[in-house]
């Protein structure tokens, strides 16, 4: 919960302050040494990557250690769910895979939808740099795979891995270099990883499908025409909507279509505009409040009228990101990221693992740059402001940080091969770590120490009580 004033230096007359009801703002020690530096941490932009990255490393450990085999039979266990007509059976492994990464293929289709109607997407002119430099950074990486692991080959089918970006690692490496990356330059990288998301959905959709049920898959697409009703009939209960989603998700898991295709249909569907026009809420706080009262009717009209001013996509957004961010990519490092290491040296040597690791780490940078290069020469689109052709190619490489999607397809490219896939997840370790340092490397080089304060921060004002009060 928000707070109007910094905990660590409150009013001296303000005894609420000091003794409540606000727990987190207090100064009893829970509060002060583990609620608030907590609060902090989740605050700072990488903090979702380190804590994926504490997960995989957690999972590496794991399953290197002498207790290697209880990681194997944690994730392997079989839960079932038994609920009238719906039956499944799975390991503990694959309800990860195919259910709670719903959560975050959901987040990711209200990002991609908020990009398509209100953001950069929007502007074709803007997003013409990142779309091409996109484009050019799933083709190379595709074609170098292809070449060492030609179509009908064992390893022939993960040709997808190396085309993924992963947002969570890509942008929070730019957190961590702070201003020395010019806004626009972020923003550039932002918007090629959300393209890049477009593009592993669609190859997921088409080339990673099997055994396609044609009722099932009509019954999915039933499902969200009944969302679509839904929303014409301005039917805002999230229960409608949440019993709808479930059925499309079971009914795209048992169609052959990956189940996790259903958060990002249904995250395309949400509403990306507000119901309401901020200035309603406005005229009618400005009106109920003349007695400076607010009475339960009034408060509960301002409430909706608030919620509404922000559209769904919005809200969403900003109540699940924390959730797949904090929770469910970690969940599924820990789930995903557990091989064993003793075959790391032949991961250079054989063509899955050489091919995973050249289309990452060169693929993707050269890609990037190439169709960047001829995108401006042709007059397609422009650099972005403060960029220069050196840190466009380190903003290519940080790209080549595949990790989460990239396991992701490595787990449907070789369903009957735990080898190749053990050998391509530990590529996609090892490849994301050497774009990660080849990325920041060239981007500290192209900067030269120069930093950039060119974000743009509306002024700080003075908390509006209403807003505050509603939050409370």
């Amino acid at each position: 919960m928000a707070s109007p004033r910094k905990p660590q230096d409150p009013r001296p007359d303000d005894e609420v302050w000091q003794t409540g009801p606000v727990y987190i703002a207090s100064d009893k020690p829970l509060a002060r040494l583990v609620a608030r530096p907590m609060r902090e941490f989740l605050r700072v932009e990488a903090a979702g990557s380190i804590l994926l990255l504490v997960a995989a490393a957690a999972a590496l450990l794991w399953a290197n250690s002498p207790w290697a085999e209880s990681y194997d039979a944690l994730w392997h266990a079989h839960l079932t769910l038994d609920v009238g007509p719906l039956h499944l059976d799975e390991s503990l492994q694959h309800w990860v895979n195919d259910a709670l990464m719903v959560i975050f293929f959901f987040v990711v289709g209200l990002e991609i939808k908020y990009e398509l109607v209100n953001g950069d997407l929007r502007d074709p002119k803007t997003a013409a740099l990142p779309i091409v430099a996109a484009v050019g950074g799933m083709v190379l990486p595709a074609g170098l795979y292809l070449a060492l692991n030609p179509p009908g080959s064992d390893g022939g089918a993960g040709w997808g891995i190396p085309m993924a970006t992963d947002i969570a690692f890509a942008v929070g490496v730019l957190g961590v270099l702070g201003r020395r990356i010019p806004s626009a330059a972020r923003l550039f990288l932002l918007t090629l990883a959300i393209v890049d998301d477009i593009g592993a959905i669609l190859v997921i959709a088409v080339f990673y499908t099997s055994d396609l049920s044609l009722t099932w898959l009509a019954i999915a697409i039933g499902l969200l025409g009944a969302m679509v009703v839904a929303r014409v009939l301005r039917i805002w209960t999230v229960v409608v909507y949440a019993i709808l989603g479930v059925g499309v998700w079971f009914a795209l898991l048992e169609s052959g279509v990956h189940a996790t295709l259903a958060g990002v249909a249904i995250g395309l569907l949400a509403p990306a505009r507000p119901l309401l026009n901020e200035e309603v809420a406005r005229e009618y706080a400005t009106r109920a409040l003349r007695d400076r009262h607010l009475n339960p009717d009034e408060l509960a009209r301002l409430r909706f009228l608030l919620k509404e001013s922000v559209s769904v996509v919005e809200r969403l957004i900003s109540s699940l990101h924390p959730l797949s961010a904090y929770v469910v990519l970690p969940i599924f490092a820990l789930a995903n990221a557990g091989v064993e290491l003793g075959a790391i040296s032949e991961v250079f040597t054989e063509p899955v693992g050489l091919g995973i690791i050249l289309g990452l780490v060169v693929g993707k940078p050269v890609g990037i740059f190439l169709t960047s290069f001829l995108a401006v020469r042709l007059g397609i689109a422009k650099l972005p402001e403060n960029t220069s052709w050196s840190m466009v190619f380190g903003l290519g490489a940080v790209a080549g940080i595949g990790f989460t999607v990239s396991i992701f397809i490595a787990g449907l490219s070789f369903p009957g091969s735990d080898l190749l896939t053990e050998e391509a997840k530990i590529a996609i370790l090892m490849a994301s770590l050497l774009a990660a340092v080849v990325g920041v490397v060239m981007l500290l080089a192209s900067t030269r120490g120069r930093t950039y304060d060119d974000d743009h921060h509306e002024p700080d004002q003075e908390p509006d009580p209403v807003r505050q009060a509603l939050e409370d």
